[in-house]
């Protein structure tokens, strides 16, 4: 089955500085990966030539076999992403915020579909509320409302529940594994929540210095290392990221 996504040797290099260093991986449908490292490492890079918003300076990016370089519209029309960072506009309501993006993205049955991610999403209170003056929190359920709008074939997430409280966390990874499970939709998803990655994520990529140094399950990982979790794992990658290249 073609992966919801595949990159190969991706590069991205500003004059002589290289963020990303050549980086091959796949996200199969149904999957959920994670793409860790610490600050600077090249994830948002990375997502941001996913999503077109970058020209790689070599490589490519193919979203279910077409090459994002050469079938932008329709690779970008099967993709949807959410960040902590990504505030929807603010002087809009979150009904009129979902309702542009709607038509942005074709969505067919554009109010029942509105209508029925305002209910899963909890936000019926405040479907006529300026995104503007809702609590972070909010924000970032109406950012992922925004994310399934079009019922993506691969859903890119930055740090999706990091203004988030404990329970309501707990209930938006739910919908993300369901979505994969249920709809088949690969999903990428960045954090630094490390007990978040291991309970969400399939398998995990480490990024540190542009480069993927390390890559398998987040819950067999740490123990094949050397490391009781993948916390420690993370910070022995994050300041000592030569020693795990010679492995």
């Amino acid at each position: 089955m073609t992966p919801a996504l595949e990159v190969r040797s991706l590069v991205k290099s500003y004059g002589e500085i290289a963020a990303v260093k050549g980086i091959s991986f796949t996200v199969r449908r149904g999957e959920i990966v994670g793409l860790l490292g610490p600050n600077g490492a090249g994830k948002t890079t990375t997502i941001d030539m996913l999503l077109g918003v970058l020209k790689p300076t070599s490589g490519s990016v193919h979203i279910e076999g077409d090459d994002i370089a050469a079938r932008r519209s329709e690779t970008i029309g099967k993709t949807n992403f959410a960040a902590v960072y990504a505030q929807l506009p603010g002087n809009l309501t979150v009904w009129q915020n979902l309702n542009i993006f709607a038509l942005l993205y074709g969505v067919p049955g554009r109010a029942a579909r509105i209508a029925e991610l305002i209910k899963e999403f909890d936000l019926v209170p405040f479907a006529d509320t300026r995104c503007g003056v809702l609590s972070s929190g909010e924000q970032t359920r109406v950012s992922l409302a925004k994310a399934m709008l079009n019922r993506p074939h691969l859903l890119l997430l930055d740090e999706p529940t990091a203004s988030l409280d404990p329970s309501t966390a707990q209930i938006i990874r739910e919908k993300i594994k369901t979505f994969a499970a249920s709809d088949g939709g690969g999903v990428l998803w960045t954090s630094h929540n490390m007990q978040e990655v291991t309970e969400v994520c399939d398998r995990i990529l480490f990024l540190s210095r542009g480069a993927i140094l390390l890559e398998g399950d987040p819950r067999t990982l740490p123990g094949e290392h050397g490391k009781k979790d993948l916390e420690e794992l993370f910070i022995s990658i994050a300041r000592e990221p030569l020693l795990h290249e010679s492995l």
